[in-house]
């Protein structure tokens, strides 16, 4: 230590003679005020004056137009006004919450510092130490996540509101945009969800008990735990009395009451287009983090790809029950579809179901995983089949073929020896696309369904998925945002309802990031488009042709899992025009003896796809593709296929080739070329000045 001690005492002069505390303790101060300012200028951006309208709203949806297409509302929008309350109602909540509220300015050191050295012996933010000011502050502005960022936002902007509203018309928005727990928001609604009454009405101990269930709204929910929520109430009614809120002979009476639970309904949740507006919510909660709550509660603006005429043309598609095969056994035929813009991959319409239907329950369209069938053939097997240079024409092998352990087979049970590729797709054999698929590689065929977005699993990469064979499968929206790509020249764009989502008080919570995946090439989707043209024309989906539209698409069926019953599992039909996908699904939602699809084949959903397309493409500018079906270039009513923009860059690319290498030319020559000028100018000028003195001579 001895020996240590010069170099202490150097260490200390140095400290003292650069002045080392004041600069620390100089950048600390100003770290701090940094931090203030950041934190103090979040708090200035927030446009809290909105905050109570904002909180009184529904969550309204956007059109692609900007247009209201529908609000969600709760009947928890309406509220309660706190002066029309009994006294101990917002008391109880005070109480419990936060019984300094009259007193502190949004925030409260003491309850701040407890909550502090409480995180810090745990070593996480266990939370605790919220006003009332800031719990409204999270609840309505701030996203969930428990950090010390989050904290100090909630602290300034409770400061901030505290300055802008009364304690009243806090608490009265606090109490009636809370969630209460059993799908209850908002006092009133939970009054009548656990008792079925008023809230004008309930007594003393049961306003305790709605307050005691603010603590954790599921563990405490009375219908699942009465002992905890009657125990919390006790809590809830000791602390009023210890308050001052309630005198001894209330405290007593109120905690020898046996609360009588009594379910009135609660919330409930309005809307138009409910399939579309629930997928929304669901994007809105698995893709960009928002609660179902903050939905609900928030008054959020949320626009999204919706066409209303589209969307109302596919609803009253579905709810012509003649379209459909008939219930059986007492269940309906189940469908899903999807109607998408293939330039944006914007969802246009859809509808997830038949029947009644559930707040956010199954959704079809979006939810369901069933095996594509033959819909997939152009997925997995032509495309890259194209890429890799075959062609309409080409010949195909159509006959009892043994793939290792693998033994595919026609519907039909019929063979042609040979056929030619788009006669093959367009009557759906399928011995021709698991051969095909041999032939070019199954790596290649399982690469062309990841370009198509289409999930692939590891028991999936087999001959069998060249006939939709997948052990999960797919949806309607994951094969219409897969064949997207065919009319929009090989480019697919991510596929998403929502394309931004902004808050209560106008701040932008998300926004939708464009993401395009280049498939293939414009010349295979040319060549693809002209096959399903085909299929529709004459083939499997010739039932779904509208005159005067070309329409190109694709069915597919799957097999009953038993012996000895004729119809289909799953049917699937997906297509398309130069602006519009759609994709729909039929089926049971359990399959078994007493309920399949009647058809043996894709016959029940083809007219019923025509229906969603004929209805839909009235509300749309007419297009053409720049290709022709394979049957009218082969009637000569058609050149084979080129893209005019195709040749055009084709021509241009060749001009310009060709003028490089005559420029290069020219610069390569341009020396040699120049000398022989030369010396032909020079024998020129020679003979020129040879002739003219042989004038001269002969005049003289």
């Amino acid at each position: 230590m001895e020996k240590l001690h010069p170099f202490w005492e150097k260490i200390v002069r140095f400290w003292k003679k650069k002045h080392l505390t004041q600069i620390f303790l100089l950048i600390i101060l100003v770290v701090v005020l940094a931090t203030i300012l950041y934190f103090g200028w979040l708090a200035m951006r927030a446009n809290v004056q909105s905050l109570k309208q904002g909180l009184s709203q529904p969550t309204v949806i956007y059109d692609k137009n900007g247009k209201v297409a529908s609000n969600v509302a709760t009947n928890r929008t309406k509220g309660v006004k706190i002066e029309d309350l009994p006294k101990y109602v917002p008391n109880a909540v005070v109480a419990i919450e936060d019984e300094r509220f009259y007193q502190h300015g949004g925030f409260d050191i003491k309850g701040i510092a407890r909550a502090f050295f409480s995180n810090l012996f745990a070593g996480r933010i266990t939370g605790g130490g919220s006003t009332l000011t800031q719990q409204l502050t999270k609840n309505a502005l701030l996203s969930p996540e428990r950090t010390y960022k989050r904290k100090a936002e909630e602290l300034f902007l409770a400061v901030k509101i505290e300055k802008v509203y009364t304690k009243n018309e806090i608490l009265q928005m606090y109490i009636n945009q809370v969630y209460f727990g059993s799908g209850a928001w908002g006092i009133s609604n939970a009054s009548k969800k656990y008792f079925n009454k008023d809230i004008t009405d309930v007594t003393v101990s049961e306003a305790a008990m709605l307050a005691g269930l603010l603590h954790s709204p599921n563990y405490l929910d009375p219908y699942n735990n009465y002992d905890l929520a009657m125990k919390r109430r006790n809590t809830v009614l000791a602390k009023m009395k210890e308050l001052g809120m309630i005198n001894n002979s209330q405290y007593t009476e109120a905690k020898k009451e046996k609360i009588r639970l009594h379910d009135g309904g609660g919330s409930f949740v309005e809307r138009k287009y409910p399939y579309y507006v629930d997928a929304v919510l669901n994007e809105a909660i698995n893709k960009y983090g928002i609660t179902q709550e903050e939905i609900l509660t928030r008054g959020y603006r949320i626009y999204t790809a919706l066409d209303q005429d589209l969307q109302s043309g596919l609803e009253k598609v579905y709810s012509k029950n003649y379209l459909f095969p008939r219930s059986q056994g007492g269940k309906l035929v189940q469908s899903g579809s999807v109607l998408m813009d293939p330039a944006s991959g914007g969802v246009l319409a859809l509808v997830g179901g038949r029947g009644e239907h559930v707040f956010r329950g199954f959704n079809r369209a979006t939810q369901l995983r069933a095996q594509p069938g033959s819909t997939i053939k152009p997925l997995a097997v032509y495309t890259p089949a194209l890429e890799e240079g075959y062609n309409y024409s080409s010949k195909l092998v159509d006959e009892p073929t043994t793939f290792g352990n693998y033994k595919p087979e026609n519907f039909s049970k019929t063979y042609s020896g040979k056929v030619e590729m788009y006669k093959a797709l367009e009557k759906s054999l399928n011995i021709p696309a698991v051969w095909l698929l041999n032939e070019i590689g199954l790596n290649k065929g399982i690469d062309s369904l990841k370009r198509f977005g289409i999930p692939v699993t590891k028991e999936d990469k087999n001959l069998a998925i060249a006939l939709g064979g997948m052990s999960k499968g797919v949806s309607p929206l994951q094969m219409a945002n897969a064949f997207s790509a065919f009319p929009n020249g090989g480019k697919r764009e991510d596929s998403h309802l929502i394309t931004k989502i902004v808050g209560p008080t106008g701040n932008v919570l998300a926004e939708r990031e464009a993401k395009t995946t280049k498939v293939t090439s414009g010349e295979v989707t040319d060549e693809m488009t002209s096959m399903l043209l085909n299929v529709v024309e004459t083939g499997t989906g010739r039932r779904a042709r509208i005159p005067g539209v070309q329409l190109a698409g694709k069915t597919g069926s799957t097999q009953l899992p038993f012996k000895n019953v004729s119809g289909t599992k799953d049917q699937w039909m997906v297509g398309y025009t130069p602006n519009l996908v759609g994709a729909i699904w039929l089926g049971f939602d359990q399959t078994d003896r007493e309920h399949y699809l009647p058809s043996a084949s894709s016959a029940n959903v083809v007219p019923i796809f025509k229906e969603m397309m004929k209805e839909s493409i009235q509300h749309l500018p007419k297009e053409q593709f720049e290709v022709s079906s394979i049957n009218a270039q082969l009637a000569g009513e058609a050149p084979p296929n080129l893209r005019i923009n195709e040749q055009a860059k084709k021509i241009s690319k060749e001009l310009n080739e060709n003028a490089q290498k005559l420029g290069e030319t020219i610069k390569e020559q341009a020396p040699g070329w120049k000398k022989g000028l030369d010396r032909a100018l020079y024998k020129l000028g020679e003979a020129v000045n040879s002739l003219v003195e042989k004038v001269k001579n002969r005049g003289e």
